[in-house]
């Protein structure tokens, strides 16, 4: 799209991380039946993010999963390699990094607005040392208090790993040579104390909607549940007597999911807290919450849900707000993810730590290890996070909106890549035969790119934009919109893999078929491209919606390549180009990577990258090109790992992209 280029890199820079927060005094929340409300009797309906991984570390958030899944597991992993003061100096890096400014800023404009903190005991007081409590770890809080109070954002405190264990499973921590939570009576006690503390300090902090007293408890307990009860009393007496105002969120055994023995409520500010993972998303999978609200008159909260495909969120989010019910998503931040908003990439040093840990390497030096880790700590600044814009999408806009919207620009003439189909709900921007996990089950093969049911992985064709659409089975479709800048006659280069032969597909353009059907070729492998071309397929100008139909499966796609011609032969007609500045790619990159751009008439180019405080590192191209599509690659082996941007200049027109080095 033509643009006049008036603003500094400095301002196009600010504009890309800043946006305007306007800042709305926060007001203690309170219940009011079964609603929760502010101060004014205004309801609020939570939509939240959780913060996992932050002050709980779980083994499979960062690809420990075969060998350590509890923060004591992976943390005695570390420790045992790099050493006690190594692996402080990797922990205080790690806190600093997971959750910044920058993460809640960014959860603020996606729509949030609370976040729900769980967090280990052991991060506000020594485990062996009841009764001290460390600065440091109320410090962490603090921060975050702070950040979402500027950014208009509730904070629910969630006790995930009390003394002991509230369960026997590793997301508690619990260790099985000692005793539990509830085997111990001590560590029952200490969990009261833990909660009167933070009560202390947070009783007169608005920032704060309430107290989520314990993370699903999941325990054989007798007499319907009556332990569990008791300490919720106990927990809520001794927060009483120094916080009347926060609301206390209370959740059933078996993780969440079980509230015998837990009614009638017994304070008045208090609401239900149940936690839905891999199930259909229909009422009845929450008949039994809906019938522990109008029967109590309590309020509901789904405080943990996730962990699914884009097609789930979206179907479980309808649902909460078809009944009223406010949510909290799990989890923020992940390594190597697709559903999670965003995805920390992994770097090849701390891969090979994973393979030594997993028994398939030798051993890491001490510096080599804390290095590698290190760089995995810095890597989980937002900055150097992958947006997961497929996910947001699914979570706030497609609820309310049938629509579909482009998720890249796909030009005609030019490269449309099969991965780039449009943003939007299953059966209106795509169809794919396994689509969510119900009770087990996959829904993207290649666990690649996006969070949908099509099924995307890492492509070793060129060229790529990294990924390929493979599994394609009979009936599955996408769509696409394109822009097609003339209307005629065009060739289209369509480049397949297949290992299997009998595969077909058609093309239509706005519901109306524009090609005969495609029989798919043999290659010999999945990964063995090839390209063929239907010729003289006419199309209009202007935007358009495409899309490809798969009448039988068993081939990969890359991309369509479409180039006009008039005449019915290919390449007969002077191609005309559009301007374009293409992400680079491979990005995140180590060292090299390709930067690819397209002008439209001759004119004078400068492509520059510059670093994320605006100083210019480096000049790629600075002189007269006539029109056309080049390709630059850029050499950062001089340079540190970080952001920067690339910036073109091609006369009118102007473009900016970020990029990220890991090294």
């Amino acid at each position: 799209m033509k643009q006049k280029f008036t603003l500094s890199l400095s301002l196009l820079i600010l504009f890309l991380f800043v946006s305007i927060q306007t800042n709305y005094p926060q007001s203690f929340l309170t219940v009011n039946g079964n609603k929760i409300v502010d101060q004014n009797g205004q309801e609020i309906y939570f939509k939240g993010m959780g913060l996992g991984g932050w002050l709980e570390p779980e083994g499979y958030m960062f690809g420990m999963s075969s060998f350590a899944n509890s923060p004591s597991q992976i943390q005695q992993k570390i420790q045992d390699l790099i050493g006690v003061d190594n692996t402080n100096l990797f922990y205080s890096n790690f806190r600093k990094n997971f959750v910044t400014e920058s993460d809640i800023k960014a959860l603020a404009s996606w729509g949030f607005n609370l976040v729900r903190l769980p967090f280990h005991y052991n991060i506000l007081t020594p485990p062996d040392s009841p009764g001290v409590y460390s600065a440091s770890g109320f410090a962490l809080f603090d921060s975050l208090i702070s950040w979402c109070k500027k950014y208009n954002i509730y904070v629910i405190l969630d006790l995930h790993c009390a003394p002991g264990g509230e369960s026997n499973n590793t997301i508690s921590d619990y260790d099985p040579s000692v005793p539990s939570l509830w085997q111990d009576t001590a560590k029952q006690t200490r969990t009261v104390d833990i909660w009167r503390t933070i009560a202390s300090r947070y009783k007169n902090e608005p920032t704060i909607a309430g107290y989520d007293l314990l993370n699903e408890p999941a325990w054989t307990l007798p007499n319907n549940n009556q332990p569990l009860h008791d300490l919720y009393v106990r927990i809520t007496n001794a927060i009483r007597s120094v916080d009347t105002t926060h609301i206390l969120f209370i959740e059933g055994n078996w993780y969440a999911t079980d509230f015998s023995g837990l009614t009638p409520p017994w304070d008045k500010k208090m609401a239900y807290n149940f936690h839905k993972y891999w199930n259909v998303n229909n009422s009845g999978s929450i008949q039994n919450y809906l019938n522990l609200r109008s029967t109590y008159n309590v309020p509901l909260w789904l405080g943990e849900t996730g962990e699914n495909s884009n097609s789930w969120f979206t179907d479980c989010v309808t649902l909460m707000k078809q009944y009223d019910i406010g949510w909290s998503w799990w989890t923020l931040k992940k390594f190597s993810t697709i559903n999670a908003p965003l995805n920390v990439p992994i770097t090849s040093d701390y891969q090979q730590l994973l393979s030594y840990w997993e028994g398939k390497g030798t051993k890491p030096s001490v510096t080599f290890a804390t290095n590698a880790l290190l760089q995995m700590a810095s890597n989980l600044k937002y900055e150097y996070c992958i947006f997961q814009n497929d996910m947001i999408d699914a979570m706030m806009r497609q609820p309310n909106d049938n629509s579909t919207l482009p998720f890249a620009d796909n030009n005609i003439p030019g490269i449309v890549y099969a991965d780039n189909y449009d943003l939007g709900k299953i059966t209106y921007a795509y169809n794919d035969a396994d689509y969510q996990d119900i009770n087990g089950t996959s829904w993207n093969s290649g666990w690649s790119y996006r969070n949908d049911g099509v099924d995307i992985e890492q492509c070793n064709d060129l060229p790529t934009n990294g990924y390929d659409v493979g599994w394609i089975n009979s009936g599955e479709w996408m769509k696409y919109t394109v822009n097609i800048s003339q209307a005629g006659s065009y060739n289209i280069d369509i480049r397949y893999a297949s290992n299997q032969a009998d595969g077909k597909f058609i093309l239509k353009l706005d519901g109306n078929i524009i090609s005969s059907i495609v029989t798919v070729p043999v290659t010999g492998g999945w990964q063995t491209w090839q390209t063929m071309t239907l010729q003289n397929i006419q199309l209009p100008a202007d935007k358009h919606s495409l899309m490809i139909q798969f009448l039988s499966g068993g081939y990969n796609l890359n991309y369509f390549m479409f180039s006009s011609n008039v005449t019915g032969v290919k390449n007969e007609k002077k191609h005309e180009f559009t301007f374009s500045l293409n992400q680079n790619f491979p990005n995140p990159f180590n060292p090299s990577t390709e930067i690819k751009y397209s002008i439209p008439s001759r004119s004078f180019v400068t492509l520059k990258v510059y670093n994320i405080l605006g100083n210019e590192v480096r000049t790629l191209v600075n002189e007269n090109k006539e029109a056309g599509e080049y390709s630059i690659n850029f050499n950062a082996n001089n340079l540190p790992s970080g952001v920067y941007f690339y910036r073109i200049n091609a006369g009118n027109y102007t473009g900016l992209k970020k990029m990220i080095l890991l090294k």
